[in-house]
């Protein structure tokens, strides 16, 4: 026998306890984060062993050293350009920040290079235009350019520190620029780091924003949620501040609006943290934090899967035969299914 709470379980009834949550526990109708990382992670691994690549010991889905983080991308002319525009970017004392785990298999930044890096190299964006058409966005005009880590410290007067950086902006010069914040095993939009650091206690400051200490130093988040009206009564009826837990979203939400453009979230459609679907209907973060924005702001603010982005891209590759360089790499790293298959490479 066990105790817990003070009584005194037989061992019979404790293991039908066991079994029983068990059994609950297989029978959950969505997905768990924990077996779709568990994959990718294997197919990392099995990624980088089969090309020699040297890696961690004991997380062999993750390259020996960050200075290998070129091993992680799959054209070698997607990695220099990346390279160069860093170089460049740093004598006009512009920041383009490469991710501190840039050399994990799983990283999102690489993953976004090995999506969107030949199309921005090819200057090919009728895939984004499809997968957003099919969505019901119409976007994109003759010319297309795009440009990786975009960082604009006037919009919250982040004079100090790392500013907000946008994963990549593309742009026709006609229509909205879109905003495009890239998601690939994460469990989590970004929280507040003030929050984290215990020196908050996470209240909600929208109707007192002296509550807040950003914006006591200067940044004009809160002002800036006023002015696009996301601070509806919903928002003031909540005790706890939304940016204690979802900073990244709102503040990267604020950042294209404030830009006049689209906010769209690219995110792996297997992992369940932002998008999943299941018998009581969609749930993961987006669609929970979409609703908390006012009707008129939600159309600006749209979700594409890594999935449809790379189906667009083979197919559309079949007549010219642009983008066979890599896809079936990035099928296999990332275990995409290839177009008329049901199985992954």
């Amino acid at each position: 026998s066990w105790t817990t709470g003070g009584w005194r379980i037989p061992s019979k009834e404790r293991g039908a306890m066991q079994t029983s949550s068990r059994n609950r526990a297989i029978s959950w109708p969505y997905p768990r984060h924990e077996d779709f990382e568990s994959e990718l992670r294997g197919r990392a691994a099995a990624f980088f062993r089969a090309r020699g690549y040297p890696v961690r010991k004991k997380y062999p889905f993750i390259l020996a050293d960050w200075e290998q983080w070129p091993s992680n991308i799959i054209l070698g002319n997607v990695a220099a350009y990346v390279r160069r525009e860093k170089e460049h970017r740093a004598e006009q004392g512009i920041g383009f920040p490469l991710h501190h785990y840039l050399h994990h298999g799983l990283s999102s930044q690489a993953m976004l290079f090995n999506l969107v890096g030949p199309l921005v190299l090819e200057n090919d964006f009728e895939p984004i235009r499809s997968v957003l058409a099919a969505k019901g966005t119409a976007w994109g005009g003759d010319v297309v350019s795009a440009r990786f880590e975009i960082e604009d410290r006037t919009v919250f007067n982040e004079a100090y520190g790392q500013p907000t950086s946008v994963d990549v902006v593309v742009s026709d010069g006609a229509s909205s620029d879109l905003f495009v914040e890239a998601k690939f095993v994460e469990r989590e939009f970004g929280g507040c780091s003030v929050f984290k650091r215990g020196d908050c206690d996470g209240r909600n400051p929208s109707e007192r924003f002296s509550l807040c200490y950003l914006h006591h130093i200067g940044r004009t988040y809160w002002p800036l949620l006023q002015s696009h009206g996301i601070l509806t009564p919903a928002w003031s009826a909540s005790p706890v501040c939304p940016l204690s837990v979802y900073y990244q979203f709102f503040r990267e939400v604020l950042f294209a609006l404030h830009r006049n453009g689209l906010f769209v979230l690219l995110h792996d459609e297997r992992n369940p943290t932002f998008c999943c679907s299941g018998p009581d209907g969609d749930r993961g973060l987006f669609p929970f934090l979409v609703a908390m924005l006012p009707p008129e702001i939600r159309s600006r603010v749209i979700s594409i899967s890594v999935q449809d982005v790379f189906q667009a891209v083979v197919t559309g590759s079949g007549r010219d035969g642009r983008h066979k360089d890599w896809t079936g790499a990035f099928a296999e790293k990332y275990g995409m299914p290839l177009p008329g298959t049901t199985k992954t490479t």
